[in-house]
């Protein structure tokens, strides 16, 4: 994948803060996780929801094909992926510091579908006047 990869442990220090970081480079047995992604299957999701138990979460992807909520068609969950709360909560790190860099190039992302709906056709307005 692209340079921009970000795993579960980057980013996540401990209270030593950058000391662990200069300890994993003076110890190059420890300065990464090797990963073999040949058995990998990609696939897009623009829609998941978390459930979960005391014990796990669920985390469902699948596809939404709705441009509007006007038909009640059903969303087609395509992977799921079950974590227990310690890989969810570096699971969370590690996206919050992609969005995070992401938005630090590019501007911030608004969630908001009414919003962005509402910004774009503001400024198709103001780009025609």
């Amino acid at each position: 994948m692209a340079s921009a990869d970000v795993t579960a442990e980057q980013g996540l220090r401990g209270p030593e803060g950058d000391s662990a970081a200069r300890s994993e480079q003076a110890n190059p047995a420890r300065t990464g996780i090797e990963v073999n992604d040949s058995k990998c299957v990609a696939s897009y999701s623009n829609f998941c929801r978390v459930t979960g138990t005391p014990e796990e979460l669920i985390v469902d992807f699948g596809l939404n094909k709705q441009v509007t909520n006007e038909t009640a068609e059903p969303i087609d969950i395509s992977q799921r992926i079950i974590v227990n709360f310690f890989t969810a909560k570096r699971l969370l790190a590690a996206l919050h510091m992609a969005v995070q860099r992401h938005e630090a190039a590019f501007g911030v992302l608004e969630t908001d579908v009414q919003k962005r709906v509402v910004g774009t056709t503001a400024a198709r307005r103001g780009s025609r006047a």
